[in-house]
């Protein structure tokens, strides 16, 4: 069995109006917050053996925070497909990880990273996590994923959603 990982960048920072999407940093609170998550991902044991990320400042920013908490160095992989991608083409780019990878870590951003999480959740999913899902899925929330078969066989509604973190769940 594998496990999937789904992560939104922390609190991005709107303060500067001058700067393009791509390059905007964490907030105050993002800063905070991308720290806890990887204290949590550590504590549960859920150790990613790969993240890939997008290559955004914000969310570069949440994984060198998150990663340094994590007990071993992660091989991380900056795909620029995962900025603004929709759920089809994060589904793409997971499908393209080696068999070999037992706990995948995708970081990026929504409204496609949200999406993906929704489409892929299937039967056996926790009940609870799927209600908070179909809430909303905020900055740093983090979706855990049991994942049957090879990535490269990945479908919607093919993995059990097993749990729904938010920061505010971590303070």
């Amino acid at each position: 069995m594998k496990q999937l990982l789904l992560l939104r960048h922390a609190k991005s920072s709107w303060d500067d109006p001058d700067l393009i999407d791509f390059d905007r940093p964490l907030s105050a609170r993002g800063l905070k917050a991308a720290p806890l998550v990887g204290r949590e991902l550590a504590r549960r044991g859920w150790l990613p053996e790969l993240a890939l990320v997008s290559p955004a400042l914000r969310t570069r920013d949440t994984w060198r925070l998150l990663s340094g908490e994590l007990p071993a160095k992660v091989q991380a992989k900056f795909a620029q497909a995962l900025y603004e991608a929709a759920a089809a083409d994060i589904l793409a780019k997971v499908r393209q990880v080696k068999a070999g990878t037992g706990t995948l870590l995708v970081l990026g951003h929504n409204p496609g990273l949200e999406e993906f999480a929704r489409g892929l959740a299937g039967a056996g999913s926790d009940e609870a996590a799927l209600k908070k899902l179909a809430d909303k899925f905020p900055t740093a929330a983090l979706a855990r994923f049991d994942v049957d078969g090879d990535w490269a066989g990945l479908t919607f509604g093919g993995a059990r959603l097993t749990h729904c973190i938010w920061p505010k769940d971590l303070r």
